[in-house]
């Protein structure tokens, strides 16, 4: 473990992936900037995540193109040659990740705890953090600052967007209304609420008096939800799906008074921007990686799934362990969705009731 640190000059963090991830981290690397203003920060991210995080005050980001095998590694040592860190914060257990540390010359690695440490990771620091008793992702990352002596607090995030970014997110809505967003697909399909569903969200949303908007990205699938949704729903959509950066995406997460979404980057984007999340969860924990500040707004049907799964009730198993198969995500069921609105917008919006 770690004995007293002071702060370091030069701080190497490799977090590479992905968009939820990386809005956690950089909860952590501005509390770290707080209390060590002169630390001097290089972070190794990948491509996708640098176009998010790009202008983040005091950050030096180096991109690692994982896409591009073994170039991808060579480029990163060329880029690195010669430089020398005081300590590396390992915050990816991935393999490619560890491999990727190798080229980050640094007296001091730091990863994770050895339970923690999965994929050989623990093979690639010298140090490691303390453990954690299931811990979210986010204070999971705070453990990395915990071990240089920052005192962590409740975690705050200043997100840079410019005023282009903005003006644009305000014309693409144009709305004087109240704006929900839906961000309707994750990563994995299976981890989708149905089309059905979210048509009936954006139907309640509009008779409440909102206009609502779709958000994501550019792939096929999520065109295709995307227009089952509009098709389904009884009104008029505004469907940005694969229309925004991610520099855009956020800014119209910031307009937003509620958002929408299942275990996917956007929620977590929300999240940074101050706008309430709706989380959607089946296959994955939402106390490990749902929407850090709106915990009471999870709609979750994870732990039925997870003990039917196995057999075995939740706290008797591996945290953060997930259900698998399609389909678990139809136990939601659009009232509890509704009843959650309804909990927003007395919470943060009694105007709207």
């Amino acid at each position: 473990m770690l004995g007293q640190m002071t702060a370091p000059k030069k701080l190497c963090l490799l977090r590479l992936s992905a968009i939820g991830d990386v809005c956690h981290a950089v909860a952590m690397v501005q509390q770290i900037q707080a209390q060590y203003p002169t630390t001097k920060i290089t972070w190794v991210i990948g491509k996708i995540e640098a176009s998010l995080l790009k202008d983040l005050p005091g950050v030096e980001f180096v991109i690692f193109d994982k896409r591009a095998g073994l170039q991808g590694y060579l480029d990163l040592r060329r880029t690195l040659k010669g430089r020398k860190f005081d300590v590396l914060l390992h915050m990816q257990v991935a393999l490619r990740a560890s491999l990727a540390s190798l080229c980050i010359s640094a007296k001091v690695k730091i990863g994770f705890d050895r339970l923690r440490a999965k994929e050989g990771q623990w093979l690639f620091s010298n140090k490691k953090i303390l453990p954690q008793k299931n811990p979210h992702v986010l204070d999971g990352f705070l453990g990395f600052a915990n071990a240089l002596g920052v005192k962590t607090q409740a975690p705050t995030w200043q997100m840079p967007i410019s005023d282009e970014d903005q003006l644009w997110a305000s014309e693409a809505i144009a709305s004087a209304k109240p704006i929900a967003v839906i961000s309707p697909a994750a990563s994995k399909a299976e981890r989708n609420w149905h089309s059905e569903g979210y048509a009936k969200i954006a139907d309640h949303f509009i008779e409440r008096g909102f206009a609502v908007v779709i958000c994501g990205g550019p792939t096929t699938a999520e065109k295709l939800l995307a227009e089952e949704i509009n098709t389904l729903s009884q009104h008029t959509l505004i469907n940005l799906v694969g229309e925004t950066t991610l520099k855009q995406l956020l800014a119209i997460l910031k307009l937003a008074h509620v958002v929408i979404a299942p275990d996917t980057g956007p929620a977590h984007m929300a999240v940074t921007v101050g706008t309430p999340v709706i989380g959607l969860y089946a296959h994955s924990n939402p106390h490990r990686t749902g929407p850090y500040l709106y915990q009471d707004y999870v709609v979750s049907c994870y732990q039925s799934s997870v003990q039917q799964q196995y057999k075995t009730p939740v706290a008797q198993l591996p945290w953060g362990i997930r259900a698998k198969g399609n389909g678990l995500m139809n136990a939601i069921t659009v009232g509890q969705v509704k009843d959650k609105i309804k909990q927003v917008i007395a919470d943060h919006y009694p105007e709207l009731q």
